[in-house]
């Protein structure tokens, strides 16, 4: 453990509850779990293509967990660096790459304030990270930090409009009130943690697209949904037809997010934009976006 991820560890807890950890080494390798990572590549390759010529990639995923989605960077010819808080989780990962022989690089640190250099990523990867980190605003600033011109955000995470969840198993979590929310966050961290899947970090956050777009473009970001990602040219003449009223109606666009499980975004960095600074960490809390 270098310098750095002593620091981390001194600063946060970094380590598992045996049941969280043994859920993300079966889970990171499922076959679903699997095919979401590819799906995720595939559609950060296509905007990449559309955004400047062909080119090896800097890919950094943020929340990395066992570092399931480098497979899929490397496999295709591109350099990939994950970041996680979760020290055991972090030496799963570097020992699964070892063993495949991957040159894969994996630290431990926060996502509020990444150990990687500003202006040096190509693609940032937030994959069920936001809804866990009470200072979300500064994790997307760290990401917009490192990113180069052009570079592209990938986020996927809780959803407020969607009644259906996964990180509280209580039903229609996500339109309970706040408070009610910060009611089981506490009793999730004291006397209940299974009602969180035993997470230390559980989700406090609950997010539209609407809200993190807005966000995003305030900082100088192009965002797209998911059905903006959709390429309609492989789409047959029913399907054309579908994504055409998903894109021109705001109403069924809307109903679309609201019948999704989690809100997708992908942001695209003006060459233009200033870089954001660092900013303090608040207490935890519950926020929606």
């Amino acid at each position: 453990m270098n310098r750095r991820e002593e620091q981390v560890v001194q600063e946060w807890d970094t380590a598992s509850h045996e049941d969280f950890y043994a859920y993300y080494e079966q889970q990171s390798l499922s076959d679903k779990t699997m095919e979401r990572f590819r799906l995720a590549t595939d559609k950060l390759l296509w905007m990449a293509a559309s955004t400047g010529p062909a080119r090896t990639l800097d890919v950094l995923d943020i929340g990395c967990g066992a570092g399931a989605q480098s497979k899929f960077w490397l496999d295709k010819g591109h350099r990939y660096r994950g970041v996680d808080i979760n020290r055991p989780l972090v030496e799963l990962a570097r020992r699964r790459a070892e063993q495949l022989g991957m040159d894969a690089g994996f630290d431990v640190g926060t996502a509020t304030d990444l150990p990687v250099e500003t202006a040096s990523m190509d693609v940032c990867m937030l994959p069920e990270l936001l809804e866990h980190v009470a200072d979300w605003q500064g994790c997307l600033n760290e990401a917009a930090r490192v990113l180069r011109p052009g570079g592209l955000i990938y986020i996927s995470t809780s959803s407020k409009l969607c009644p259906i969840q996964q990180e509280f198993n209580l039903p229609l979590y996500s339109w309970y009130p706040g408070p009610l929310k910060r009611y089981f966050e506490r009793r999730s961290l004291t006397d209940w943690p299974s009602v969180a899947n035993y997470a230390k970090y559980p989700a406090v956050n609950w997010f539209s697209y609407y809200g993190l777009s807005r966000h995003l473009q305030s900082k100088g970001f192009r965002c797209l949904d998911r059905f903006d990602l959709i390429d309609g040219s492989r789409q047959g003449a029913a399907g054309k037809a579908v994504l055409g009223a998903l894109r021109h109606s705001r109403l069924l666009r809307w109903l679309g997010h609201v019948t999704t499980p989690y809100t997708l975004v992908v942001a695209v960095k003006d060459g233009k934009a200033s870089e954001p600074t660092h900013t303090a960490k608040p207490a935890v809390q519950s926020m929606s976006a």
